[in-house]
């Protein structure tokens, strides 16, 4: 043994192979902590001492290769100053550059996931193996930094300027095919082949068929690009990856400029161009909300496994109501591999099921996800029925019927008498409440909400909504069988509008009360979508359609009167919304292609908006004065109530912390990443300076504004939601 620690081992065999193994102790995958490089330099430094070896392997004892840096360290770690972080970084490139310069020939075997710090161990050696199952990436720009220990200096020069500018901006995870075809790596083969792979690899090196040296030199000399190559390369890249990421994430396109700046630089001196760049980025105030979101999206992830650990999975599922959203739920299961049934009373209802599956199958077809055979059978795992016949065998059902209290109660309690007593039942509703569907039911324990997002494919968040009957069996299986269909669930209690919706309608009511005060709605919209919403209020009002937000604008006047008391509406005049008056006009939305816009279909057959003068004169009709606000004022009259209302859901215990109600609003209803979600961005405001805010503006427009006494109580002792 050559070397033995925490996380690493090197161990030399007959023939003079080195072999540095990755094993980091009680857990279940290799990442790189601070101990863990502090270790690795130790190893090295064994290596460096030993006279007879003929070459190295690097390889890994668990089933991923290195899964990368210890994210759970950046938040302490990214406090420190730039020059402490320049300096970390350049510790780390001094122990990466003595593998690379070790006087013998290196290969890398990547059994698994090799991402970020991995990826970049990887690089470092002269050869590099890939399972044929293998992920291969640099995915920092998605956490608002840039690869720090060498991979924008190493890849550029393996694999070119384009296609590392494709894989750093773009953050992709590669798959072996990929990353071979690239010249990233130089052999892929089946996982159990490749110890002798690597080996022979080295055994090549050492009878001079592969010339070690000048692939090492290719990697430590500058990029070889002409002035004009270079100009082509990079300015293009620029302007084509500033107009996809936007301008509040400002990683992707450092990441050129750096590439750019060190290309035709030595190795040690493109390194320190990396460094610096990486400290900088590291101390915004983007980098600290998506470590944090990555964070938050981990501890989701671990309660939401903890559930899914308490049950058996779901072996056959069904849905009950056809059409899109039906199809939406039946595509979903059978793409990811359960088997679901899909009833409905209509034959007409079943067929536009399952042509919104067979669509959204044909779509990942023609993306050369799946062959024209895998997508026959997953389409085979839906089968449509009018009748209850083989519901005895379901395991949980989805109520996706039409969303009316009445009609959902009737369904539920015929369906409850079709199913096995141990069947879980579940309602995709999106504001009636949990305890009033359960009143009739005889096993309300085995009953649930699941809030899917519109459109299903797309939208990550499934609420799992608690009622107060229902047994913690019945949550476990709900949440097991959203993460089998590839969803982020996350547990909320029973209230109206359960957790998103209750928060978004606050949201709109800052909206209403704009349009009340002569506000520009055109100009709400493009002042939200550039604080980073997906997309304004108005624009999203015409996406969820006027006769939705109006009927769960009633159920939240009738659960919260006294704050939203006025999204009910009421009689016409005083308390008329812009919403309302637009449902009284038939301006349904995208739904009938007249809201707050008007729809053209584009090119592709979708909903294009387009200004609309009849709607910007009704708009009109609801402005009880005209007020000159600044844009600042117009965030923060929108801004304020959603926060707000997030912190109730938070004190009344909708929902468990602060972590899920922040990822519950990013994956629900896009709330701007960068910014981390309501919580955060309270905190980010100061909990003092945010109540001040509230108060000035509760003074002048009522109780949607007020804080609760316990935020009050956080201003004034200065505590925060993330310690």
């Amino acid at each position: 043994m050559i070397y033995q620690g925490n996380a690493i081992t090197v161990a030399k065999n007959g023939e003079g192979i080195a072999r540095l193994t990755f094993d980091l102790k009680d857990e279940s995958v290799n990442k790189l902590s601070a101990a863990v490089i502090e270790e690795l330099g130790e190893a090295v430094k064994a290596l460096q001492g030993e006279s007879d070896l003929q070459g190295l392997v690097i390889d890994s004892a668990k089933e991923v290769f290195i899964v990368g840096a210890d994210i759970t360290e950046f938040h302490g770690v990214f406090e420190k100053d730039e020059a402490f972080l320049v300096e970390m970084n350049q510790r780390v490139h001094a122990i990466f550059n003595a593998i690379e310069d070790l006087p013998f020939p290196t290969v890398t075997a990547i059994n698994g996931i090799a991402l970020g710090g991995g990826c970049e161990v990887a690089l470092t050696t002269d050869y590099r193996v890939m399972a044929d199952s293998a992920r291969l990436g640099l995915p920092e720009t998605k956490l608002g930094i840039l690869p720090g220990w060498g991979g924008c200096v190493r890849l550029p020069r393996l694999i070119g300027a384009d296609n590392a500018i494709e894989w750093i901006a773009g953050g992709t995870e590669n798959k072996a095919a990929a990353a071979l075809k690239m010249g990233a790596v130089d052999a892929v083969v089946p996982g159990d082949q490749l110890e002798d792979a690597a080996l022979d690899l080295l055994a090549r090196a050492a009878r001079g068929e592969l010339d070690y040296r000048a692939r090492r030199a290719e990697k430590t000399s500058p990029l070889k690009l002409g002035p004009i190559e270079q100009m082509m390369a990079f300015e293009t890249a620029k302007g084509y990856v500033a107009g996809k990421a936007g301008p509040h994430y400002p990683a992707p396109v450092e990441s050129i400029k750096v590439i750019q700046k060190g290309a035709g630089e030595s190795r040690e001196r493109a390194q320190a161009i990396e460094a610096k760049a990486f400290a900088k980025l590291a101390k915004t105030d983007v980098c600290f909300n998506l470590v944090g979101l990555f964070l938050n999206d981990q501890l989701v992830k671990k309660k939401a496994g903890k559930y899914a650990q308490q049950v058996a999975p779901i072996r056959q599922a069904a849905v009950l109501g056809a059409g899109i959203m039906g199809g939406g739920i039946a595509y979903q299961s059978a793409s990811k591999g359960t088997p679901i049934l899909m009833k409905d009373i209509k034959e007409e209802a079943l067929e536009l099921g399952l042509k919104e599956a067979r669509k959204l199958f044909a779509k990942q077809a023609e993306r050369g996800k799946l062959t024209t055979e895998q997508m026959a059978e997953k389409l085979s795992h839906i089968r449509p029925t009018l009748s209850y016949g083989d519901f005895g065998h379901v395991d949980l059902v989805v109520e996706a019927v039409v969303e009316n209290p009445k009609v959902k109660e009737a369904v539920l309690t015929e369906l409850e008498d079709q199913v096995d007593e141990k069947t879980i039942l579940t309602s995709n509703t999106s504001t009636i409440s949990i305890d009033r569907l359960a009143q009739n039911l005889k096993r309300p324990e085995n009953f649930c909400g699941m809030h899917f997002f519109n459109p299903v494919h797309r939208m990550p968040l499934v609420e799992v909504i608690r009622g107060e009957k229902t047994s913690d069996t019945a949550v476990a299986a709900t949440v097991a069988y959203a993460r089998a269909m590839g969803k982020t669930p996350i547990v909320v209690n029973d209230c109206p509008g359960f957790l998103v919706n209750r928060v978004l309608f606050p949201y709109f009511g800052g909206f209403s009360l704009l349009m009340k005060q002569g506000a520009d709605f055109q100009r709400v919209d493009k002042l939200m979508e550039k604080f980073g919403w997906p997309m304004g209020p108005a624009y999203l009002l015409d996406v969820v359609g006027m006769d939705t937000a109006v009927h769960a604008g009633e159920v939240m006047a009738e659960g919260f009167p006294e704050r939203m008391g006025s999204l009910g509406g009421g009689a016409k005049g005083e308390s008329q919304s812009a919403i309302q008056l637009m449902f009284e006009n038939d301006r349904l939305g995208q739904k009938n292609a007249k809201g707050f816009y008007a729809y053209e279909e584009d090119k592709k057959g979708k909903p294009k908006k387009v200004v609309d003068e009849a709607a910007i004169a009704l708009v009109k009709e609801v402005a009880k004065e005209h007020r000159e606000l600044s844009d600042e004022e117009i965030i923060a009259r929108m801004m304020v109530p959603l926060c707000l209302e997030t912190v109730r859901c938070l004190e009344d215990g909708i929902v468990g912390s602060a972590a899920e109600a922040d990822m519950a609003l990013i994956y629900g209803i896009g709330f701007p990443p960068f910014r981390g979600g309501a919580l955060r961005y309270i905190d980010a405001l100061g909990v003092a300076e945010f109540v001040a805010q509230a108060e000035r503006l509760a003074e002048e427009l009522g109780p949607l504004y007020a804080p609760t006494e316990t935020l009050r109580r956080m201003a004034a002792d200065g505590s925060r939601f993330y310690a």
